[in-house]
């Protein structure tokens, strides 16, 4: 009689044995924690270089629509969280998923009696991203009691970590979506490049995004590829007083998320139908 594996209990031993691995060979993870911690913080001093000559960021007439510097740094910790989770869980295994393909061991992973893009997705974690999810929260703490003449409310700090997994959920769903290619394309060495491109646009308010091209482009990375809503929705949450016009994200963030997770599932159970065994 086969015996359904704990998936939690699974989910801990990679996380066990992918601190060991990281751990056996300390320098590379010091250098890498050290090179990962400075690129947030030239981008945290490019934002306040900014700051220092201008009072908010955003392209609206409306100045409680724009975003002033202590709301941008809550902003800011916001996507560091959501990006750095990603990073540090599912980046790593994204990234091995063609090589897999390409040397024939995807094989060994469709016989585990275990949910192949559970065992694929989360069998190595990242270790040195968590120094930026401690930099996101010490960057939120800073910035929050500092926001001029607003305290978020309790339902806010409720909503906030719910809508963090919402906004990982979807970049979860982007990735699946684009390693399941490589069963398709081979070794697909674009993903890391497509990956950037999509995290920079999520890093920005949507109130940058005006005129012609940037009303069109609001309206796809909203929409159609929903990254827009994955650092706004939450960020709003803590660090703007509530604003009606803005309420539909919040309700269809949790179905981007939805729709994103079916989408990236067939895509991936698509791609396993479509792959052919090494020893085929």
């Amino acid at each position: 009689m086969s015996v359904r594996p704990s998936y939690f209990r699974v989910f801990l031993t990679f996380v066990h044995n992918s601190l060991v691995r990281d751990m056996m060979f300390p320098t590379n993870f010091i250098i890498e924690t050290i090179s990962s911690i400075g690129w947030v913080a030239m981008n945290l001093a490019l934002y306040i270089l900014i700051f220092n000559h201008t009072q908010y960021l955003g392209g609206s007439a409306d100045a409680a629509a724009n975003w002033t510097k202590y709301q941008f740094f809550v902003f800011l910790a916001t996507s560091l969280l959501v990006n750095n989770v990603v990073q540090m869980f599912f980046m790593p295994n994204a990234e091995e998923f063609s090589e897999l393909i390409r040397t024939g061991n995807l094989d060994f992973a469709l016989l585990k009696p275990i949910d192949t893009q559970f065992l694929i997705s989360l069998q190595k974690v990242d270790w040195s991203a968590a120094a930026n999810l401690v930099l996101g929260l010490l960057l939120l703490g800073y910035a929050l009691p500092r926001l001029d003449g607003f305290t978020p409310s309790l339902l806010a700090f409720v909503l906030y970590p719910l809508y963090i997994v919402l906004g990982v959920l979807i970049m979860y769903s982007i990735m699946v979506g684009l390693a399941a290619t490589s069963v398709w394309l081979g070794r697909n060495q674009s993903l890391y490049d497509f990956w950037f491109y999509i995290t920079n646009f999520a890093r920005y308010p949507l109130e940058i995004y005006n005129g012609p091209i940037g009303n069109y482009l609001r309206w796809t990375l909203t929409f159609l590829l929903p990254v827009l809503v994955v650092v706004n929705v939450p960020a709003r949450l803590l660090a703007k007083p509530f604003q009606p016009e803005y309420a539909y994200l919040a309700v269809f963030a949790i179905v981007a998320t939805a729709a994103s997770l079916a989408a990236s599932r067939w895509v991936f159970q698509r791609a396993l139908l479509s792959y052919r065994s090494a020893s085929s």
